[in-house]
C-alpha cells in the first residue's frame, strides 16, 4: 500500500520550483497554474517533485482545456516513469492567500489519479518582493504546501524549512535569484501559449540553457 499523505515527505526539485515561480513572475496580474511531476521515493517516504509544467494564466477553471492537457502531460511523463503528483497555483491578487475553489478542485481530480497529490498555494506578496529584492540572502519562503486529510479536505501541512516539505537542492534560492534578475520569466511557455500556438513548447525545454 505504502504510507498515506497523513506522513510522506514532499520534496521539491530545483528546476520544479524555478519553473513555478518563474511562471508566476511571468504572469503577475493574473492567476496561474500548473501540475507537479514526479514519483514516490523508493523508500515510500516520499513524494519527489522533479518537474513542473504550467497550465494556464486565463480561464483556470476550465475543464476540457484541462482534460487535454493533463492527457498530454500524463501520457509524455508516464514513457519516464513519472507522473502528475500535484498542483501548483497562484491567485490573482497579491493580498489573496486562501487556497480557493479551483485549486481545490483541480487537486481533487489529481488525487483521484494520485492520492498523495499535494497542491503548493504560491505567495504572490513573497513573489514580488523576490522580484525587487537585491538582496543574495532573501531567501524567502514563496510558498505553503497542502495536502488532504482522511475525509479529504484540503490542509495545510507546514511550510519550507521543516521536515514535511523541502527544496532537495539548498542552492535553488540563489539559482531562482539568478533568473529573476536576468527576467527568465519572459521567456516561459504554458499551455495557454502552446493552445495558441503549437510550435511554442510547454516542455521549456530551453529555459535551464
Amino acid at each position: 500500500m505504502g504510507s498515506s499523505s497523513g506522513d510522506l515527505r514532499y520534496e521539491l526539485s530545483q528546476n520544479a520550483y524555478i519553473k513555478l515561480v518563474l511562471h508566476s513572475l511571468n504572469h503577475p496580474t493574473s492567476s496561474v497554474n500548473g501540475v507537479l511531476i514526479g514519483r514516490i521515493s523508493p523508500s515510500n517516504d516520499a513524494v519527489l517533485i522533479d518537474d513542473a509544467v504550467p497550465l494556464f494564466h486565463s480561464h483556470l477553471g476550465l475543464l476540457p482545456q484541462l482534460e487535454i492537457s493533463l492527457m498530454l502531460i500524463e501520457e509524455y511523463f508516464s514513457a519516464k516513469g513519472l507522473n502528475i503528483v500535484g498542483y501548483f497555483h497562484a491567485n490573482e491578487r497579491s493580498d489573496d492567500y486562501e487556497l480557493g475553489g479551483v485549486a481545490k478542485n483541480i487537486g481533487d481530480h489529481i488525487c483521484r489519479y494520485f492520492p498523495q497529490a499535494a497542491i503548493l498555494l504560491l505567495d504572490n506578496k513573497k513573489l514580488e518582493a523576490l522580484k525587487k529584492s537585491k538582496d543574495r540572502s532573501a531567501v524567502t519562503q514563496v510558498s505553503s504546501l497542502y495536502v488532504r486529510d482522511a475525509s479529504k479536505n484540503w490542509k495545510l501541512v507546514q511550510s519550507e524549512g521543516n521536515s514535511r516539505f523541502s527544496l532537495r537542492e539548498p542552492s535553488a534560492n540563489l539559482i531562482l535569484l539568478d533568473y529573476i534578475s536576468t527576467e527568465k520569466w519572459k521567456g516561459i511557455v504554458d499551455f495557454d501559449d502552446h493552445l495558441d500556438d503549437i510550435s511554442k513548447d510547454w516542455l521549456n525545454p530551453g529555459l535551464f540553457n
